[in-house]
């Protein structure tokens, strides 16, 4: 830590000296409106040097004295530049026009902000969320799962639960945020694909190594959701509808009051699914060979209701604040459930429902108490219960028959309707204070506080409880550019504690409840750095490490109450990362580019949280495994022709290990060394796209796209334990998607067709938890601006 902090002292010497010298150059980018304009160019001409806009439409460079032609441009705008002589700090504000031509739409990796971003030192996929995938069906998990590394499995349609995995560090390692709020606040039950991708302007995918400023207690990497920030009025409404009785409807609007200026944005978002897809080959008995037989059975108890609202309401571009906003939001789902952590514990009664309410204000301020200081302070409570009902004494088959049971069907203990009541605070506040164009300080403080309370309506045996789970994370990052921008640096150190008061006792025997009962308080601290340098254009080298923490969530320490054991004993994960890479953006020849990416990782993590399954009893708990070595590769191509045609292919290889030599009682282990099961370590993607325009109408576009998704199979349990011959595994999947888009009217009007799965392959990604085969789905989305 010491020689971390000294080297980092003395980079700050040796780089802030000789830029003393230079001058400031800043100002605003606005429309004929007087509108900020976020994320627009400013660029030096003949030089490497520029800068973006901020959310207010603010920007600022630091150059020597001198003459300079100064360039400022944004999509959809004409570009204006201006004659600079540079003696002494000055101001050069924009004003840009809208543009009257039909202007190309960057697809999947936008340029401006997004680029920035990809171009710093840590490893970061961006996703800019367009109006081809809007125009889609897709949800956020769908998307970023055919991204680099990325693996999303969900244990079934609409609304299941998923498991997220980045370079191998899987499920809750990966912290998941919105505008750098833990998206959690929204509910526990809120989930990426819940949320609508028509309110998202990108999306950042932080592999192993997390900036200080997410404050994220992430082993794995950490998704960052941004949302829009759109300065004009506009109304943005949608619906689809699709096979197995899908229906999708959103809508989010902003209505601006031209007197005071207050700003009105309104989100809702409701989803609706069936799910009474076929599940081929399960099992039932048959009474004519007295067998069991596999047969072919639709999902008979597994509807799917979300409700989603948010009002925010507040202003910007004001003298005493660029933003305060105060939200409310509420979010509802219901869920029937048809199966287990495994295919043959079927269910026909139980149920899950839950509600979350959301009172959050977020406030942003530039040049905050001092020049060049710029605060985001947000406040946030969540008032979130979910009850899951488990009350017929009933063993249900795949015929949708039962016979009675003495016990109930989840758990097979007494009748149940079980209260979780978890109200959450969370708080963050975050300083950047930018020193010049090459040099910038961050610190970061986050706290999520949250209750667990546990009661039951019938049964007089189950023991209630209220737990406490809080922690504090404090983050300060120093960050600097080098020759002209070719250099980019990054160090940063976090501090994590964490404080418990478990009080449930029941069920020791499993949970470990009663031995880790009372409170505790931990600290633990992590530190990292991360570099990148272009040699030449098109070629960038990055490097990052990171000493991370990943302390236990609730579903891991506390159970969900269905499917779920809890274990308090758990351990907080840590875990050493590295990351080394190259990429580059080419452009071979005008209206062609080629972007291309590789990397190498490393992960040394030691007490890994793995989820162990229960064939017996379809129950799920999660367990400490001593040390697990993740090491592998991945890469990733993009091309571009003119906007009109592009093709992507990516692949990655990832080797998780047990390094446990012993077992708890010394002897030997025979897992070591063995790859961790139930855990994807090849798989791939390939997309390809194309646009014809004017089609039929004039300022139309028609788009063609395909997906292909691979993966490698892979075992459920240990390598160790039985006969490789006979084990279970998760099968080869090859999946192939497609869809056509059709817009007119400049994208006001835009419907879109779309075939799921078009070979009707069976396709898992968790074992025999069938996904749905092939599907159609059909959408209409309404855009004024």
């Amino acid at each position: 830590m010491r020689t971390l902090l000294s080297a980092t002292f003395i980079c700050i010497l040796q780089t802030i000296l000789p830029a003393q010298n230079n001058v400031q150059l800043s100002g605003k980018i606005t429309d004929a409106n007087g509108t900020p304009i976020p994320y627009a160019t400013v660029k030096v001409e003949n030089t490497t040097q520029g800068a973006y806009t901020d959310d207010t439409g603010f920007y600022s460079l630091q150059l020597a004295p001198g003459k300079y032609k100064i360039t400022a441009s944004f999509i959809s705008y004409q570009s204006q530049q201006a004659d600079i002589l540079l003696e002494a700090d000055r101001k050069q504000d924009f004003v840009l026009k809208e543009s009257s031509e039909n202007l190309e739409e960057v697809i999947v990796y936008g340029k401006g902000r997004t680029q920035q971003i990809r171009e710093k030192a840590l490893a970061v996929n961006v996703l800019q969320i367009g109006g081809t995938l809007q125009n889609t069906s897709a949800n956020l998990n769908s998307i970023i799962g055919r991204t680099t590394s990325v693996r999303i499995r969900e244990e079934g349609g609409a609304g299941s639960d998923f498991n997220l995995s980045i370079n191998g560090l899987s499920g809750n390692s990966v912290r998941y945020f919105m505008d750098g709020m833990p998206l959690s606040s929204l509910g526990s039950e809120v989930s990426l694909a819940h949320i609508p991708t028509n309110i998202i302007e990108h999306v950042e995918i932080y592999k192993g190594v997390v900036p200080a400023h997410l404050g994220a207690d992430a082993l794995g990497g950490a998704i960052n959701i941004i949302t829009k920030k759109n300065q004009r009025n506009y109304l943005d409404v949608s619906y689809g509808a699709g096979s197995f009785d899908t229906h999708k409807a959103d809508l989010n609007a902003q209505l601006t009051e031209p007197r005071t200026g207050l700003i009105i944005r309104p989100t809702i978002s409701v989803n609706y699914s069936k799910n009474d897809y076929t599940m081929k080959g399960v099992e039932v008995w048959d009474e004519e060979s007295r067998k069991y037989i596999p047969v072919n059975r639709k999902r008979f108890h597994d509807d799917y209701c979300f409700l989603f609202g948010q009002i925010e309401v507040g202003f910007a571009h004001k003298s005493w604040a660029d933003a305060l906003f105060i939200s409310g939001s509420y979010s509802k789902i219901n869920k029937e459930l048809q199966l287990g952590s495994v295919q043959n514990k079927v269910y026909g009664m139980a149920e899950k429902e839950s509600n979350a309410w959301n009172l959050s204000v977020r406030y942003q301020k530039r040049n905050f108490i001092i020049k060049e200081l710029l605060l985001n302070a947000s406040l946030s409570h969540t008032w979130d219960h979910s009850l899951t009902i488990d009350t017929a004494f009933r063993k249900y088959d795949w015929n949708g028959n039962y016979i009675t049971s003495p016990r109930n069907e989840i758990t097979g203990r007494a009748r149940s309707m079980r209260h979780y009541k978890r109200p959450a605070t969370i708080a963050r506040a975050n300083l950047e204070y930018r020193l010049n164009a090459s040099h910038s300080f961050n610190a970061n403080y986050l706290l999520n506080r949250m209750n667990n309370e546990r009661y039951d309506n019938i049964d007089v045996d189950f023991e209630a409880s209220n737990d406490v789970m809080a922690k504090h994370i404090l983050g300060f990052s120093y960050n600097h550019a080098l020759f002209k921008g070719k250099m980019d640096n990054t160090f940063f150190i976090k501090e994590y504690i964490n404080h418990l008061n478990i009080r449930q006792t029941d069920l020791s025997s499993i949970t470990g409840s009663k031995e880790a009962a009372g409170s505790t308080t931990q600290d633990f601290f992590g530190y990292g750095v991360g570099s990148r340098f272009t040699v030449v254009e098109p070629l960038s080298l990055k490097a990052s490490y990171e000493h991370s923490v990943r302390l236990p969530l609730a579903r891991e320490l506390l159970g969900n109450g269905t499917t779920v054991y809890a274990n308090v004993a758990l351990k907080p994960e840590s875990s050493n990362n590295v990351n080394l890479g190259f990429f580059g953006t080419w452009h071979p020849a005008p209206g062609h580019t080629l972007y291309y990416e590789a990397n190498g990782f490393l992960r040394y993590a030691d007490n890994y949280i793995q989820a162990k399954v229960s064939e017996k009893e379809g129950m799920m708990q999660y367990e400490n495994i001593a040390g697990v070595h993740i090491k592998g590769v991945e890469g990733e191509v993009r091309y571009d022709r003119q906007n009109k045609l592009q093709l992507s292919a990516n692949i990655s290889y990832q080797d998780a290990r047990d390094q446990n030599k012993y077992k708890t009682d010394g002897k030997p282990s025979a897992t070591y060394n063995n790859r961790v099961p139930n855990q994807p370590w090849l798989f791939g993607n390939a997309e390809a796209g194309y646009t014809w325009r004017d089609v039929a109408l004039p300022e139309s576009k028609l788009r063609l796209g395909c997906t292909f998704q691979w993966v490698h199979w892979y075992f459920l349990t240990w390598e160790a334990y039985g006969a490789r011959e006979s084990k279970a595994r998760i099968p080869e999947q090859r999946i192939c998607n497609a869809d056509l888009t059709y817009s007119w009217n400049r994208e006001r009007y835009n419907i879109s067709l779309e075939c799921a799965n078009l070979f009707d392959e069976t396709a898992y990604d968790n074992y025999k938890l069938q996904k749905p085969g092939r599907s159609f789905f059909v959408k209409f989305r309404l855009f004024i601006h």
